[in-house]
């Protein structure tokens, strides 16, 4: 289930508990197609909805909360953050590609194939955050939004995980894309294993996370190489894994 998972108890008895993880394509159901490995949980990718919800309750129970109290989104691939307290109202997902919380009885949520799954956390001040970040949201905004969302709540000392990602190695771009890549982040610039414009987009978050003063854990992995990882640019026909954080007040 878990390719990474990392549970912290409180420092001191005024902060928060933290528990974050990134998903892997094992340890779940399958409807038996390799496509689809063993724990889907992308609802949108042609899978047997009943065994994507099947994955997703069993997701919800290993983070300690209720089906509706692990929130997905409805992800755009924009630099919406939205704020949630509690279930989703009528069980529909925002469109957002970040959400941020303060409750300790929900966990959030996003859905990766080769996009950053970005977690972040300030457990002194409660606040966590799930990011789905691909090339687009890097490039527009996503993270130092969420930063800037994290602490209209009261979040002061932000900590991030960053799952497994297509590496700048495998993921290959016409110029002018790196060209658009690089006016953001510099170092997200790279070339291909074969020598071509490339884009890291992890690379890339990295920088901007640092530019922010949050310190970061970056968890190795590339999806396109990785067979215990789902990847679009491998598969196009393929699940999806998950970066989830949750709070718990102790």
């Amino acid at each position: 289930m878990f390719y990474w998972r990392k549970q912290v108890d409180p420092a001191t008895p005024s902060e928060s508990g933290l528990d974050w993880g990134f998903t892997s394509a094992s340890g779940g159901r399958s409807r038996a197609e390799a496509a689809y490995g063993n724990f889907n949980l992308g609802g949108h990718v042609g899978d047997d909805p009943q065994i994507v919800e099947t994955n997703r309750r069993e997701l919800a129970t290993a983070f300690g909360v209720a089906r509706d109290h692990l929130l997905f989104l409805a992800q755009t691939h924009g630099t919406n953050v939205v704020l949630a307290d509690g279930p989703w109202p009528d069980g529909q997902p925002a469109e957002a590609d970040a959400i941020v919380t303060t409750n300790p009885d929900v966990a959030l949520a996003v859905l990766v194939a080769d996009c950053v799954p970005l977690l972040l956390a300030d457990p002194q001040a409660g606040v966590v955050a799930a990011v789905h970040a691909g090339r687009p949201g890097m490039i527009n905004g996503i993270v130092p939004r969420t930063i800037e969302v994290m602490r209209e709540a009261g979040a002061q000392r932000i900590e991030a995980a960053i799952g497994p990602s297509v590496c700048g190695r495998c993921y290959e771009v016409p110029q002018e894309m790196r060209d658009e890549a690089a006016a953001t982040s510099a170092v997200s610039a790279t070339v291909s294993w074969t020598g071509t414009p490339a884009i890291d987009v992890a690379a890339g978050v990295v920088d901007q996370l640092r530019a922010h003063d949050v310190p970061v854990t970056w968890i190795p992995g590339c999806t396109r190489e990785s067979e215990s990882l789902y990847s679009y640019r491998r598969r196009q026909t393929t699940g999806r894994s998950a970066g989830v954080v949750r709070r718990w007040a102790p």
